[in-house]
């Protein structure tokens, strides 16, 4: 929608999100995005060390990443769930199956080029399916999830600074509530490698994600005739890699690559939303409103350290920055940075809404989009694919919710013999 942002992404499904004509780079931008890159990898690599500064320049890579292909797990979940269209679901499948491929022996072994290596799996229970069905909802009121807040942040969505703002927020109070929730019913943490052996659970997901990519060709087709044709590309060969758009197939397994990358450097997946709890945790402390120290959420070594240290020194921190970075690198490249402060008020309300939304469930549910579906899954776990299904039920109610707000639901018009 164009009178909320200039930058398309923020509000509009795949088909929509692709530029109709090669516009000219934002050459300040371009050029001040990426000193910002460099100069932040070196006082990263000075402050903490050279590994930390080879994630931050990771983030940056996973932000150009998300930018050009225009990679939205919101609006590919809601085109499909209004208007049947099932290409972005297609690639989160074609991702997925990626990752699992190179993820699942490693995790197995426990090693990866003598680095130890654990996946994210966690706990299914009541925290995990209200947390997911709430972060669904929020991601078609906010108008993105974690990944795509940021991406779309860094390529100049005003709105979607509101949307993160709020993200913050309900991250903090979502820390807060944590203990009780996570005292509620639950089952250990299942991981699907160690229950079945690697090769026979990546059997079993590789045909998960086959059925439901067929599905969602089913039923395209069963709607529409025929799949949705990719719209033409404005470039061509390198300019087109440096300033996009890129398919969406190749944006999905560069993301898997790059998780892979991060599992090598950091030991552990990629994650979004703990940075979010961490930064309003600090601003909540460093105002006096609350003693952030003494909630149990940060009683334990690790996130006790985080709290204390600064936040150069946490991986998901510096990830998260870098996808910002890197996403405005990405749009100025595609001459597409262009922010304007106008945003509607309802549409304001549902960012604000949404945010709280996102922040409070992401805590809840163990993780994110990035952090509980896509990680989740790629570790085995099978809390990522109990929060695809209560996530994916939340989706259903917040695009119901959406025209409420003047928001879009895109759908393809119908060919009529008028």
């Amino acid at each position: 929608m164009s009178s909320i942002s200039s930058f398309a992404p923020a509000t509009a499904g795949p088909a929509a999100q692709r530029p109709t004509s090669a516009a000219p780079a934002n050459v300040g931008a371009a050029w001040g995005a990426a000193f910002a890159i460099v100069a932040g990898a070196a006082v990263i690599g000075a402050v903490v060390n050279p590994r930390q500064a080879a994630l931050y320049g990771l983030g940056a890579l996973m932000g150009l990443v998300l930018y050009h292909a225009a990679f939205g797990f919101t609006s590919a979940w809601r085109v499909f769930i209004s208007d049947r269209r099932g290409a972005g679901l297609r690639a989160q499948m074609i991702m997925l199956a990626v990752a699992t491929t190179l993820f699942f022996p490693v995790l197995a072994s426990g090693s990866l080029f003598g680095q130890p290596v654990q996946g994210l799996v966690s706990p299914v229970g009541v925290s995990v399916v209200f947390g997911a069905f709430l972060f669904g909802i929020g991601m078609q009121m906010g108008g993105g999830c974690a990944s795509g807040t940021l991406y779309t942040v860094g390529g100049g969505s005003t709105r979607m600074l509101i949307t993160l703002a709020a993200f913050i927020v309900g991250s903090t109070v979502g820390a807060a509530h944590l203990h009780w929730w996570a005292a509620q019913p639950s089952f250990a943490p299942v991981s699907l490698v160690k229950l079945w052996g690697p090769w026979a659970a990546l059997a079993v997901n590789l045909a998960v994600f086959a059925a439901i990519a067929a599905a969602t060709i089913y039923f395209e087709r069963k709607r529409h005739g025929a799949l949705e044709a990719e719209k033409p590309s404005p470039r061509h060969g390198l300019a087109r890699l440096l300033r996009g758009p890129w398919p969406l197939i190749a944006g999905g397994v560069a993301l898997a690559l790059l998780n892979f990358a991060t599992l090598a450097l950091a030991g552990k997946p990629w994650g979004i939303t703990s940075a979010f709890a961490l930064w309003g945790s600090k601003i909540t402390a460093s105002l006096g409103v609350a003693d952030v120290a003494s909630w149990p959420y940060w009683s334990n070594p690790a996130n006790k350290a985080a709290l204390q240290n600064s936040v150069l020194n946490d991986v998901t921190s510096v990830m998260d920055i870098g996808i910002v970075v890197g996403a405005l690198l990405a749009a100025a490249l595609a001459g597409r940075y262009a922010p304007t402060w106008r945003v509607p008020l309802r549409s304001a309300l549902a960012a604000i809404l949404g945010g709280l939304l996102l922040g409070y469930g992401a805590r809840l549910a163990y993780g994110c989009n990035i952090g509980a579906y896509f990680s989740g899954i790629a570790s085995g776990s099978l809390h990522g694919w109990v929060w695809m299904v209560a996530a994916f039920a939340g989706n259903v109610i917040g695009t119901r919710l959406r025209p409420l707000f003047d928001l879009e639901v895109e759908r393809t018009p119908r060919l009529t013999a008028c």
